[in-house]
């Protein structure tokens, strides 16, 4: 009998302990941000709202997931200090395959609380250029190393001495390494090839936060993937060279479409908002500001050969210039190949606007020497029907119109349905005379 009560009871406190449980594990909640291309203000905004939400829900791990060439050391460490001030444990992983943690992408890296990498990705190469991609000068160099290097040496000091070796090389001499060599010299944490695989690492991990060390429970976590908002996303897409120098060239030509032919407003709107769109753009990538000197002249040029005496010259050399501005602008010395202009793009870009130039020209020419159509002077030598007597006046249709007339003195009257020729305006009243009778009236 007693064994049958001790029974009991281990089943009713078993009853109440596996639900509660498993309750536990459907409430932890994994919170995944992934972050794609260059550094730049919508993505540390993006980081930051990410982290405000796990820290409102009370979610057990944030994954920064990380695939960067790079960005401004400003930003740089702003996002290092949302990571390290955060509540909840981050985990940075480089991923997809393919993937890299270049230059800034190292010590955001480094900053997450465990970091972890998938197969076939990089890190490294953190060396820091200028604004535009320069080469720095000695000194200005010397001291954003040193600075960058003190950061990485305190980021990756719990992992090591030969991680902390590995960091400062990264920064120095501009190594990178694979997710192999990185997971051998302690530089990340765990190299796994999807989400599911690195919950299951990770489950059990201890991580040190602020209030003190804490073991993560990821196992029977949900994932919810916490998307960028439509600006965030909007703004990140600025950072595409590409897409910024088309902005720009359409928002010129728009604007140019509107000053020739005011009095709308689609082509003046459509300008106005490509250029804010590109001139955003222009301010995050590394650009030479000298090029917009060249694109300016040349979209000079093309409204100037429009007015010139001779036509063509002009509409050439502003092709030349705009492709010229255009590589200058966004390909200068030092620029990182993944924020330069397609070469291509640029040329097909110029020669669509030079044709463009050249169909407004033309059509602009043919105005200029086509005959009036309209006026008192479109009616001259044409050719109408009498409705009524002339003897002299009566009424005359022109041009679909009618008009009173009168037959040139000297000239017989004429009856309805008469053809007669206009030879002259009065106000409202032609003068006319029979058809195929050009010689002087008797």
């Amino acid at each position: 009998m007693a064994r049958r009560v001790g029974l009991l009871r281990w089943m009713l406190l078993l009853a109440l302990l596996l639900p509660g449980e498993s309750k536990a594990q459907a409430e932890r909640q994994v919170i995944v941000l992934k972050a794609d291309g260059p550094l730049t203000i919508a993505m540390a905004q993006y980081l930051e709202r990410g982290l405000a939400r796990a820290e409102q829900d009370g979610s057990e791990l944030l994954i920064f997931q990380l695939n960067t060439p790079g960005g401004e050391v400003g930003l740089t460490l702003r996002m290092v200090q949302s990571i390290r001030g955060s509540s909840v444990p981050v985990v940075v992983y480089v991923a997809p395959r393919g993937a890299i943690a270049g230059s800034a992408g190292t010590v955001i890296t480094l900053a997450g609380h465990l970091a972890a990498m998938a197969p076939e990705t990089a890190i490294g190469a953190a060396s820091p250029v200028g604004g535009e991609g320069e080469d720095l000068g000695e000194t200005i160099e010397r001291k954003l190393k040193e600075m960058l290097k003190a950061e990485v040496r305190s980021l990756a000091s719990r992992r090591g001495a030969e991680a902390v070796a590995l960091a400062e090389a990264t920064i120095e001499e501009a190594r990178a390494v694979s997710a192999a060599e990185a997971l051998e010299a302690g530089l990340i944490d765990y190299i796994a090839a999807d989400l599911d695989q690195l919950l299951v690492q990770l489950d059990g991990a201890q991580v040190e936060l602020s209030d003190g060390v804490r073991a993560l429970r990821t196992s029977g976590a949900e994932i919810f993937e916490y998307p960028p908002s439509f600006i965030e996303q909007l703004l990140g897409v600025l950072t595409n060279p590409n897409l910024v120098f088309l902005l720009v060239t359409i928002g010129v030509q728009a604007l140019l479409i509107e000053i020739s032919s005011p009095g709308g407003w689609v082509a003046g709107f459509i300008g106005v908002a490509c250029l804010a769109l590109g001139v955003y753009g222009l301010g995050i990538l590394p650009v030479n500001w000298f090029g917009i000197i060249f694109l300016v002249t040349s979209f000079v040029l093309f409204v100037l050969d429009i007015k010139a005496p001779t036509h063509g010259a002009l509409t050439a050399a502003g092709l030349g210039s705009f492709i010229l501005g255009a590589l200058v602008l966004f390909n200068s010395p030092g620029t990182p190949s993944f924020q330069r202009v397609s070469v291509p793009l640029v040329i097909g870009t110029g020669v669509v606007s030079a044709a463009l130039v050249t169909v407004v020209l033309t059509m602009a020419l043919r105005a200029q020497r086509r005959p009036v159509s309209v006026g008192a002077e479109a009616l001259l030598g044409r050719v109408g029907v009498a409705k009524t007597a002339l003897s002299p006046h009566g009424t005359v249709q022109v041009a679909g119109e009618l008009w009173s007339a009168e037959v040139e003195q000297g000239r017989p009257a004429l009856s309805p349905d008469a053809r007669v020729k206009v030879i002259g305006v009065e106000g409202v009243r032609i003068r006319v005379q029979p058809e195929g009778q050009d010689s002087p009236p008797s």
